[in-house]
This record gives structure tokens, sequence and C-alpha cells, in this order.
């Protein structure tokens, strides 16, 4: 029997997307699609078993070297910043880090920019890297609420469509980094599990060029 290989996937639709990716490749589960409420799931013929875990919890899952490799969205990785290889820009669930803001907002450089967000490593590094002085509320879903009752100045938070945006009187006024779903790895599973962990990222590599020749 093949040596499992240890799979976090993100919950949810992007999940389910990147299963299909990861069939494709060579590492097909069909029990993993059955709607019971199972968490785990092994395929020994294929040698691979597959977990669904909170998204952001995927990288903590494969730093800790309970996965060897999983999905994770760059927003998380940039926020964690947990120590794994990034191997693949998978180029799905494509979305942007981006600032918003009310219609009309002008910043006012003499003042404290109060800044509502989920993500507060990325908000602090990009506004240290323009000497922008900031106060940061954490909070954790609807921040858009934040400017409109005047909590905050701006919300930094992750942009797919701007359809909520717009709902709520907001719009993006910067983009501070393009968002996409990365295949990552433990950096021991990569040593001792390499020729799996190649040939999925080989597999994964082939679909994505694949994708992108046909938008040519």
């Amino acid at each position: 029997m093949k040596e499992f290989l240890n799979v976090a996937l993100p919950k949810g639709r992007l999940g389910e997307r990147v299963y299909t990716m990861f069939a494709q490749a060579g590492f097909p589960c069909e029990e993993l699609l059955d709607p019971k409420r199972k968490l785990i799931f092994e395929n020994p013929e294929a040698g691979v078993r597959y977990f669904w875990v909170k998204p952001s919890d995927v990288p903590v899952y494969v730093e800790r070297g309970a996965a060897d490799v999983g999905v994770a969205g760059k927003d998380i990785l940039l926020e964690y910043e947990p120590d794994i290889y990034e191997l693949l820009d998978l180029n799905v669930g494509k979305c942007r880090m981006c600032v918003a803001a009310r219609s009309g907002f002008r910043d006012d450089p003499d003042k404290t920019l109060r800044v509502a967000t989920e993500f507060p490593h990325i908000t602090r590094a990009y506004y240290s890297a323009r000497s922008r002085d900031i106060d940061i509320i954490r909070l954790h879903g609807s921040i858009e609420i934040a400017p409109i009752l005047d909590m905050t100045d701006v919300i930094v938070d992750i942009v797919e469509t701007g359809t909520t945006l717009r709902e709520n009187d907001l719009m993006p006024i910067e983009t501070i980094v393009p968002i996409s779903a990365r295949l990552i790895a433990n950096k021991v599973s990569f040593k001792f599990k390499h020729e799996a962990i190649q040939t999925l990222s080989e597999g994964l590599r082939a679909q994505v060029a694949a994708k992108e020749a046909e938008k040519k």
C-alpha cells in the first residue's frame, strides 16, 4: 500500500473546486464528495488522505506537519507568514485585498487614519511602508458597517466583485495585493514525500497552464 499524502483542503466552494484539480492530477477520492459530515477521506489506491478544515487553519496544519500539502489563499499566507513552502499559484479563487472607503472620502495626513480590518498584519505592513500613522480596529465579519457608523475612516478587506461595498456606499480606493489560492507544502514532507508532491504539483501546474492557454 502506498504511503498516504495528507492534504488539507479549505471548506467551501474553493476547496471543492481545488479537489477537482487534485483528482485530475492523479489523486482522486470519490468519497470526498459524499454529503455526509465526515471530515477525513482516504483513497489507499491513490495514496491520498484528504481532510476539510477552516480556510485560515490550512497553513497551521501544513506547518505543523499534520498535512503534507494544502491549499490556502495568499491573504492567509501574508497575514500569518507560516513556515512552509509555497509551490504554485493555482490561479483560482482570485480576488484582491483593498482599502475601501465611503464615496467622497478624502484622507487627511495630519490625522491618524482609523482602519477596520480582519487582516492587521497586512494592513500594518502596507501603511508602515507609506509612513502612515494608523489606528487598527480588528473586526471579524461585516466590517463594511464600521465607516458607515463613523467608527473608522476606511476598511481593509478582500474584494471579489465589489457588490457588498457598493450596497453599503463604499468603494475600493487602493489595491494592496492580488489574491489567489496557492499550493503549499510542509518543509519536511517536501523532502521525504518529494515524489508524490512533485507529481501533484506538476499535474496541477499543467492544468493551470492549459487554462491560461485557453484564455489567449
